[in-house]
């Protein structure tokens, strides 16, 4: 049985993405995603948590993170993790990056404060009124008989 390595990540992004072309034109780009989360210390008060991951996209990935990405701007992600590591001057380094293998953009932040700016000012909508059917009194009603 094969193992299954899938990284799931909502958060913001730290950094506009760094972009480096390679032989061949392939490219890749890095960037940080902050994700929070809330927890209560032991006097009781909120306290924000922030976890930063790098994360890596190549090729047609790159080339998005580039044209849309920017610092600041809510994405969703999905990629594996990764570890690498390297020699520095005679000591080993490692490093555990998120190799994206797709991403969505949710929002920005001045989306977000446009957003709530738009709703403060609307005109409250009413629901819109869904006719029901009519019904057949000569029809049996429905049973939940399911053999299940």
């Amino acid at each position: 049985m094969s193992g299954v390595n899938k990284v799931i990540l909502v958060g913001r992004l730290g950094k506009d993405p760094e972009v480096r072309a390679f032989e061949g034109g392939v490219k890749k780009a890095n960037f940080t995603l902050a994700t929070s989360e809330y927890r209560k210390d032991k006097d009781g008060n909120r306290v924000e948590m922030t976890e930063w991951h790098n994360i890596v996209c190549w090729r047609n990935l790159a080339e998005n993170a580039e044209k849309f990405l920017v610092k600041g701007k809510m994405i969703y992600v999905e990629g594996k993790l990764r570890t690498r590591s390297w020699d520095d001057n005679g000591s080993k380094r490692y490093i555990t990056e998120i190799e994206a293998s797709t991403f969505t953009m949710l929002s920005s932040k001045s989306d977000e404060t446009e957003q709530k700016v738009a709703n403060m000012t609307a005109a409250p909508v009413s629901a819109p009124v869904v006719p029901q059917p009519p019904v057949d009194e000569n029809f049996p009603p429905e049973t939940d008989d399911l053999p299940f």
